[in-house]
């Protein structure tokens, strides 16, 4: 899903090569499921010269895995327009992760209440290979235009809900997680180093909670908190996003408490739910 959703190529600015990563050691299985994402990612049926046109295999390559793909539903085709978009198969499988592998449903009612009480955007969010996958989302009382998306995948470096999950993993699994980060430069405060990275996410373990300064949109800031098992597994992340027109970063601040409150109560309706991350990436260091 580390594709832009205008091209359906590659995102430079955050992906980490994953395409080649998979196609290098996945084999067939690993490019068909490149090819799910990039169709995925356009956001609309989409014709097979365009898929062509971002994809890194041959054109018969990738005809024969765009035919195997539709023979067995994960791809539907529309003869009348001549595209593909993703079948009803995959959606089905897509609505079962999303119930047997997500936070969503746990934390649906929390996120209803806690947003009508705030009247702001909340994002509910887990880590995916490093980056932050947006689960659920609740709109402000007045939206704001912004890149988050229920589905999509954004960069862990440079937004709260990222940083406030970073903060509290071990030392192996946050290397890992920096390793996959681009630090591309969003904007003039977007932390583009793991030294400052680093530093930061030290300050946001202390307090509790990460801030995203206008990092990743300019103009738009959040306060978030980690959503943390009784073990200290990190289950996602919570957050709040406003527009700097309309709040501070000291008003978002005063918000954290709510918002730990709300992540302990999704992590305590969760403790007997089975996640289903490696728990080298959700244990949190002893030393503080």
């Amino acid at each position: 899903m580390g594709m832009s959703g205008t091209s359906g190529q590659l995102n430079p600015e955050w992906d980490v090569d994953r395409m080649g990563e998979k196609s290098s050691s996945d084999g067939t299985v690993g490019k068909a499921l490149d090819v799910l994402d990039q169709v995925a990612e356009f956001g609309r049926p989409v014709r097979f010269s365009e898929l062509l046109d971002g994809s890194p295999y041959p054109k018969a390559t990738l005809y024969r895995l765009v035919q195997t793909l539709t023979n067995q539903r994960m791809l539907h085709f529309d003869p009348e327009r001549g595209t593909y978009a993703p079948g009803f198969r995959l959606v089905r499988l897509a609505h079962a992760a999303w119930e047997q592998s997500s936070l969503a449903p746990i934390a649906r009612p929390h996120l209803d209440a806690l947003s009508a009480r705030l009247g702001e955007t909340v994002h509910l969010a887990q880590l995916d290979h490093g980056q932050v996958l947006y689960v659920d989302k609740r709109n402000a009382a007045d939206p704001i235009e912004m890149f988050s998306q229920a589905g999509k995948v954004g960069p862990a470096y440079c937004t709260g809900v990222g940083k406030a999950m970073m903060a509290f993993l071990d030392g192996a699994a946050l290397d890992q997680v920096l390793d996959r980060q681009s630090w591309h430069r969003f904007t003039d405060t977007t932390l583009t180093n793991r030294a400052a990275l680093r530093a930061e996410l030290g300050e946001s373990r202390k307090r509790g909670y990460a801030f995203d300064r206008e990092e990743h949109e300019p103009g738009i800031i959040c306060v978030a908190v980690p959503i943390l098992s009784g073990s200290g597994r990190v289950l996602g992340g919570l957050s709040v996003t406003t527009a700097t027109n309309r709040k501070s970063l000291d008003d978002l601040a005063r918000l954290a408490p709510e918002l730990q409150a709300t992540a302990a109560s999704i992590a305590d309706e969760a403790q007997n739910w089975r996640f289903p991350d490696e728990p080298s990436h959700t244990k949190i260091s002893a030393a503080e």
